[in-house]
C-alpha cells in the first residue's frame, strides 16, 4: 500500500501546478521520494484538516500542527529540514547535493509545550494538502506573486520618496546658496559704507583741527 501511494505521490509532483492531497489516521507518518538534482529549489505549501463528526467533512483545525523532516537518504540520512509548524504553512529547502531525498509528514497535537509543538493523544482522520514548486522558478514565482508585487509596490514607493528627498535637497542648496550671495552682497555694502562714513568722519576731523588751529593763531595775534 505504501509503495502504491509512493508512485501516485510522485507522479502528481511530476505534473505541474497539480496538488496533491493524502489521508492519515491518528499521529502517522507519511514519507515520499524524490531524486532531486544539486541546487534544486523545493518550496512547499501544506494545510492539515481534521475530520468533524458533526459536520461530517474535513475542517480546518487550529489545535492540529505537523512535523515536517527532510532527508538525504543517499548521505546516512543527513537530515536537512526538521519543521514543526500549524495547521497551515510553508516550507523550503534547497538539495546541496544529488540524490534521492525523503520528505515526510506527521500531523501533531497542538499542545504548547515550552515553546514547541508536540505530539499528544490520538486524532482523527487528518487529510493533508500539499503543494508542491521542484526546481520551477515560475511556479515559485506564481505562488508568492502578491508578495513579490507588494515588494515592487514598496520598492517604487521608496524610489518616489527618494527623488523627493532629492528634489528637496536641490532646493534647499539653492535657497542656501542665494541667502548666501545677498548675504556677502550686504556685508560688502555694509563695509563699503563704513568706509565712506570712516573717511567723511576723517576729512571732517581735520577740517576741524585745521580750522580751530587757526582760529587759535589769530587770536593770539590780535
Amino acid at each position: 500500500m505504501r509503495t502504491i501511494f509512493t508512485i501516485l505521490a510522485v507522479a502528481a509532483w511530476i505534473i505541474p501546478a497539480q496538488a496533491l492531497y493524502f489521508y492519515m489516521e491518528g499521529d502517522a507518518q507519511k514519507c515520499f521520494f524524490e531524486e532531486l538534482p544539486k541546487d534544486t529549489l523545493v518550496v512547499g505549501h501544506y494545510s492539515a484538516e481534521q475530520w468533524d463528526d458533526n459536520a461530517r467533512t474535513y475542517i480546518p483545525n487550529t489545535n492540529v500542527g505537523v512535523f515536517i523532516s527532510v532527508e538525504e537518504v543517499f548521505d546516512n540520512d543527513h537530515r536537512v529540514v526538521s519543521q514543526r509548524g500549524a495547521q497551515k504553512g510553508r516550507f523550503t529547502f534547497s538539495a546541496a547535493d544529488s540524490g534521492e531525498h525523503r520528505l515526510c509528514f506527521s500531523p501533531l497535537n497542538a499542545v504548547t509545550h515550552s515553546g514547541q509543538l508536540v505530539g499528544g493523544q490520538q486524532m482523527g482522520g487528518i487529510r493533508f494538502t500539499l503543494d508542491l514548486a521542484i526546481g520551477e522558478t515560475s511556479q515559485i514565482e506564481s505562488t508568492d506573486k502578491g508578495k513579490m508585487q507588494d515588494l515592487q509596490q514598496k520598492v517604487r514607493d521608496l524610489n518616489a520618496r527618494l527623488q523627493d528627498i532629492r528634489r528637496e535637497q536641490i532646493f534647499q542648496r539653492e535657497r542656501e546658496a542665494e541667502f548666501r550671495d545677498q548675504s556677502e552682497s550686504t556685508n560688502s555694502r555694509v563695509v563699503r559704507w563704513t568706509l565712506v562714513q570712516l573717511a567723511v568722519l576723517g576729512v571732517t576731523c581735520a577740517w576741524q583741527l585745521s580750522h580751530l588751529r587757526a582760529f587759535f593763531i589769530k587770536q593770539k595775534l590780535t
